[in-house]
């Protein structure tokens, strides 16, 4: 240990490295015990499943968690989320009512397996928690009201498109056959004026005056709009509605 002396101010140092709490930690904390008193954390573990092998003792809750985490964290990558979380991974599973962070690679799996059942049924829990509880104390839709006083609800369903460049791949004798990683997720399709060879589209339901997102669909290349316009009318048709007017 090494001490400056002779100074207003001791400054002490040691060799060994001491690592600091992430600055995210505490929002991820006040966000579990939300989920937790509102029982959407329950919820999760009593009514997803998705039974795969390989997982060992991990649920889906487990993997959620680390979503949740790197969501809050604003991390770039997951890989630098993992180093900032590695020293705290005890007390982060913690917060979640589990005991052991899934390596890098168990999560990888779990995202390449997870099928559309299992996502729907995500989808639908969170949804229901959207529009179980308003906004405020009081209830206040928003809205449109015409001469008449029919009431209108506006919602925005709007579809986005993200495109990827795709650079030469080095193909010689003595490599693997490469193989691109943006493969299952990006297709040919209409670029705009985005630069790019394959594109990915996203729909988004907007509610214009709560700004609630009532769900959000992606498919590679143009997209499924006719499939993403029925799934976005079913969400729309579970949005609470208030027609007295104010």
């Amino acid at each position: 240990m090494t001490t400056i002396a002779y100074s207003p101010v001791n400054i002490q140092t040691t060799a060994p490295s001491v690592p600091s709490i992430p600055a995210w930690f505490g929002e991820i904390t006040l966000l579990t015990h939300h989920l937790q008193r509102q029982g959407v954390l329950a919820a999760i573990e009593e009514q997803v499943r998705f039974a795969r092998r390989r997982f060992g003792r991990y649920e889906v809750i487990d993997f959620l968690a680390v979503l949740f985490g790197y969501a809050v964290s604003g991390e770039r990558t997951l890989e630098a989320f993992y180093e900032q979380i590695n020293p705290w991974a005890s007390a982060f599973m913690a917060l979640f009512g589990r005991d052991r962070l899934p390596a890098r690679a168990t999560l990888s799996r779990f995202l390449a397996s997870l099928d559309q059942a299992a996502v729907e049924s995500l989808r639908t829990l969170f949804l229901k928690d959207l529009l179980a509880r308003p906004l405020g104390k009081e209830e206040q839709s928003g809205g449109l009201f015409d001469r008449q006083g029919n009431h209108y609800l506006v919602f925005d369903v709007d579809g986005t498109r993200e495109a990827a460049r795709q650079r030469a791949l080095p193909q010689t004798a003595d490599r693997p056959t490469p193989q691109r990683r943006l493969r299952p997720l990006c297709a040919p399709g209409y670029t705009g004026r985005k630069r790019g060879e394959v594109v990915r589209s996203r729909t988004t339901i907007l509610q214009a005056h709560t700004h609630q997102f009532l769900g959000t669909f992606g498919n590679p290349g143009n997209g499924e709009y006719r499939a993403e316009l029925r799934r976005a009318v079913t969400a729309i048709q579970s949005a609470p509605r208030d027609p007295s007017p104010p």
